[in-house]
């Protein structure tokens, strides 16, 4: 199906508005890929299109069984995927079906409608990067019930602003949280300990690219200990004091290594970094 663009607006919206399809079916082609905006492929609801551009839908991708995002590992019990910048990992009060469970579950009942999923772990909606979800409720409390136990590296990739005086260091803190859920450090020996690890693996005159390990899980654990450094993560409009124009968070979960039970070994998730960090570091 090819339209061409004649009044300029939001892809969901126009679509909506000059296609006789119920919107949830529109979502649903957008979820799986199947929207093409001047032969790019899209799924944001939001993107702004122009009169002159061309809108090809390919009404058949569903069947195609595919995914807007690489899938780095999949057998009968989990399925591990990287997951895009600005994406949820699981529904909010505000949204419901834009996010990664969502879009993974209808990928698995697309072929197999019995198909379940639960999600094992988590990201920030703006940090991308790996994530295991489970395709049984055994296996997804297994892992959850040994996650510190099974998994032995948990690795990131970041930019930050500025040159860091130290090129690697461990950085503990104890991280309590607001009740407007603003993560800040504690200083009355009271919160969750942070456990940071980080090396500088390339700089700038305004740049510097990071190795991040982390040692233990916390919520916005690796935003806080930067922004604390007085080397926020590029892109961060919730803890960095900084107005970048950059339009993502600069930080993704690269690797991860977990001793997966049902093979009885250790296995490593690996991603490449994405193409913006490289670039901004040139």
């Amino acid at each position: 199906m090819k339209i061409i663009v004649e009044k300029d607006g939001e892809l969901l919206d126009y679509l909506y508005n000059n296609l006789d399809m119920p919107k949830k079916r529109i979502k649903q082609y957008l979820t799986h890929g199947s929207i093409f905006v001047n032969n790019t492929k899209t799924t944001k609801y939001d993107y702004h299109v122009l009169p002159g551009m061309t809108i090809n839908i390919d009404t058949n991708a569903k069947s195609k069984k595919t995914l807007p995002f690489d899938i780095l590992f999949e057998d009968e019990h989990i399925i591990v995927v990287n997951k895009p910048s600005g994406l949820l990992t699981i529904a909010t009060a505000k949204e419901k079906e834009k996010t990664l469970y969502h879009i993974v579950r209808e990928y698995l009942k697309s072929k197999n409608k019995f198909a379940k999923v639960f999600i094992v772990h988590r990201l920030d909606k703006d940090t991308s990067g790996i994530v295991v979800l489970a395709k049984d409720e055994k296996t997804k409390n297994n892992l959850q019930e040994h996650w510190n136990e099974y998994v032995s590296l948990r690795e990131y990739v970041a930019v930050v602003h500025g040159k860091l005086a130290k090129k690697s260091a461990h950085i503990d803190q104890l991280l309590k949280e607001t009740k407007t859920n603003l993560v800040y450090v504690s200083h009355d020996k009271e919160g969750k300990l942070a456990i940071t690890n980080y090396k500088v693996i390339k700089e700038n005159d305004n740049y510097s690219m990071l190795s991040i390990n982390i040692e233990t899980g916390r919520k916005n654990q690796i935003r806080v200990a930067f922004n604390t450094l007085h080397h926020p993560i590029v892109g961060d409009k919730i803890y960095s004091s900084i107005k970048d124009k950059e339009p993502r968070l600069y930080l993704h979960a690269n690797r991860l290594k977990m001793y997966y039970p049902e093979l009885g070994k250790e296995i490593l998730f690996e991603t490449t970094t994405p193409n913006e960090f490289k670039k901004i570091m040139r």
